[in-house]
């Protein structure tokens, strides 16, 4: 396993198991630089989103790195507000724009939005089948929210993006998906920062000469959980991507395991505000 490594989706697919996430990376030189850092890094992906109002930034980060749009691996989502059928697709059309791109390789749902998200579906199930989207999946859904799509969808998701980390291993759902030939792909995998400083694993990385970032990236990897970093800091972005020079010890990696906990940094999908971000 390396930095080009990828997992193969439902559809053939091939998704880069390591990206870089821009999450709050704002729409200037921050997030370009982000962009053009984690490319020259060897990223293949860059995950963003029409809510985080930084997908204009990402489009010239990704001009500017002068890489081939073929080498890069780039997601984007569609916000609550612009949820149903023809919306979506008025949405995603903008969001193109502001990538300055022809086709994204990732489009998802970006909350499961009650009454809208079969909808929703549709459209990205016409964005595929045009070849807009080479593939199509679904942010923040509980099992539920995905036996209720699927009943009814022509093609079935092929990533689940969620919060994801040690305190939250999301085990019930990664096998769910799993059975379903759904990838899981972890946002925010570091707990937004909060698990940084968590002793034990500064204590375990010691043994490693890695970081808590570095083991929890490598977590993710060893459980084929596609995973997106995010950083704005150039040494960070290297750092996240340091990660293939060494494996967990079967002890350590269950010891990760069981610092679960069910502890959410960000909001249940059960009880979301379509208005809010997270």
């Amino acid at each position: 396993m390396n930095i080009t490594s990828t997992k193969k989706l439902a559809n053939g697919v091939e998704m880069p198991r390591l990206g870089l996430g821009v999450w709050k990376a704002k729409d200037d030189e921050e997030v370009i630089n982000a962009v053009k850092w984690a490319i020259e890094t060897g990223y293949k992906s860059i995950d963003t989103a029409a809510i985080y109002k930084n997908e204009s930034g990402v489009g010239i980060g990704l001009k500017e790195s002068g890489v081939k749009r073929e080498e890069i691996f780039v997601t984007t989502k569609v916000w609550n507000d612009e949820q149903g059928y023809d919306t979506t697709l008025a949405a995603f059309d903008e969001s193109l724009k502001k990538l300055q791109l022809d086709y994204v390789d990732l489009y998802l749902i970006h909350w499961p939005v009650a009454g809208s998200y079969k909808e929703t579906w549709r459209a990205l199930e016409n964005l595929y089948k045009a070849g807009r989207a080479k593939a199509i999946g679904v942010c923040n859904f509980h099992e539920h929210h995905l036996r209720d799509l699927m009943a009814d969808a022509e093609i079935m998701p092929m990533v689940n993006q969620i919060e994801l980390h040690p305190l939250l291993n999301q085990l019930p759902l990664r096998h769910f998906c799993q059975e379903h030939g759904i990838a899981v792909e972890a946002w925010s995998p570091l707990g937004q920062g909060n698990l940084l400083s968590d002793e034990r694993l500064v204590a375990m990385g010691q043994k490693y000469g890695k970081t808590p970032a570095q083991l929890i990236i490598r977590w993710d990897l060893e459980h084929d959980i596609i995973t997106i970093p995010k950083s704005v800091t150039e040494s960070r972005i290297k750092e996240n991507a340091e990660v293939f020079d060494f494996e967990l010890t079967a002890e350590d990696k269950k010891a990760i395991d069981e610092l679960h906990t069910g502890e959410r940094f960000g909001t249940n999908p059960n009880e979301f505000d379509k208005k809010r971000m997270f």
